[in-house]
């Protein structure tokens, strides 16, 4: 058994350090952000926020709303048909059993152009099994932009980088709002933490990394990009609107929309017909009221980025990490009217 004394930290831990700024306006600050790959000779360039590939929230009416945006949205598992992709605006989602493989596979022969981005999304990035699918992926298709985790450590990081030829790193294990990895197995990081430790490790071996969970509010996605990630994913925060599928209830007067961990017993059930013996869920379902459309909940999220930028005298989100300096803080709220 071993302990480390450093103290990990989340969003809630810290506050960014305002700095002198020669920025007058959020109209002067860009969002978007142009990249190259390791292990692509692929472009992209956008705004580096990504619907997560939850089914309520990777959803195609998520993608013809955010793509306005120049906004990625990560296609669930579970899709079957995809829209043609204009502008690379959207990721297909797989698992690593061979019949994900022969999806991909099929859909790749018959519509090469939709298969641009792929996500290879386990619970559990640290399986063996990842990299060797991940490898299998990139010889099926060398053109490909590739996105696998989720993991919350630098060794592994590198490792996916390296030896899976992954371009991008999702990081997070347990800090998705639905999400009970944490007090179901004890397992994971603090989400700043984490960020912090594996984007300088994917950044030393020219790769990329995706904040995948914990982001409530604009303030959090800032302090995201600002810890060095590259893009952000979320999930939450897109819940409960119009775009999204999930089953609509309807209690005094009011509409809500249910929202639901992937790992949670209630996504096994519709999805896997039920839980195994051997596992638990590590997710849980929630009512979300409804919240119209996600227009503009995008806009809130974008005005408090380009605040962020303005207060850090920072042009571009890729400037924000070097700009960026942490305060370790016990509140960042008054609660007063809460």
């Amino acid at each position: 058994m071993n302990i480390s004394n450093d103290i990990k930290l989340d969003f809630n831990d810290v506050l960014i350090k305002p700095k002198k700024s020669s920025l007058k306006s959020r109209s002067e600050v860009n969002l978007i952000r142009e990249f190259h790959f390791p292990n692509t000779d692929q472009i992209w360039k956008g705004i580096p926020i990504i619907a997560s590939n939850m089914d309520t929230i990777g959803t195609i009416s998520m993608y013809n709303s955010l793509k306005k945006f120049n906004i990625l949205t990560c296609f669930h598992k579970f899709l079957n048909e995809y829209p043609d992709n204009n502008g690379n605006l959207y990721s297909i989602s797989i698992g690593i059993l061979e019949k994900d493989y022969e999806k991909l596979k099929s859909l790749y022969i018959k519509s090469p152009e939709k298969c641009n981005i792929i996500c290879i999304d386990v619970a559990n990035g640290y399986m063996t099994e990842l990299i060797l699918f991940c490898q299998r992926v990139r010889e099926l298709i060398p053109s490909a932009i590739i996105i696998a985790g989720n993991v919350v450590t630098s060794e592994a990081t590198i490792d996916l980088i390296l030896n899976g030829k992954v371009d991008i790193v999702k990081v997070g294990i347990g800090s998705g709002s639905v999400c009970t990895t944490r007090t179901q197995t004890g397992v994971g990081m603090p989400q700043l933490s984490a960020i912090i430790e594996c984007s300088e490790a994917a950044h030393k071996v020219g790769g990329y990394i995706i904040s995948d969970g914990g982001i409530t509010n604009p303030g959090d996605a800032s302090k995201a990009f600002g810890a060095g990630a590259d893009f952000i994913m979320i999930g939450s925060i897109l819940a409960g609107h119009k775009e999204c599928e999930g089953k609509i209830i309807t209690e005094n007067n009011k509409k809500y929309i249910e929202f639901y961990g992937m790992s949670s017993i209630n996504a096994m059930e519709k999805y896997y017909g039920g839980v195994n013996d051997y596992r638990s869920g590590e997710g849980k379902i929630v009512k979300i009221e409804y919240k119209g459309n996600v227009e503009n909940t995008i806009k809130d999220l974008l005005g408090g980025i380009r605040s962020t930028l303005t207060y850090t005298n920072s042009k571009n989100i890729y400037d924000l990490p070097k700009n960026t300096y942490f305060y370790r803080v016990n509140n960042i709220l008054n609660h007063i009217y809460n």
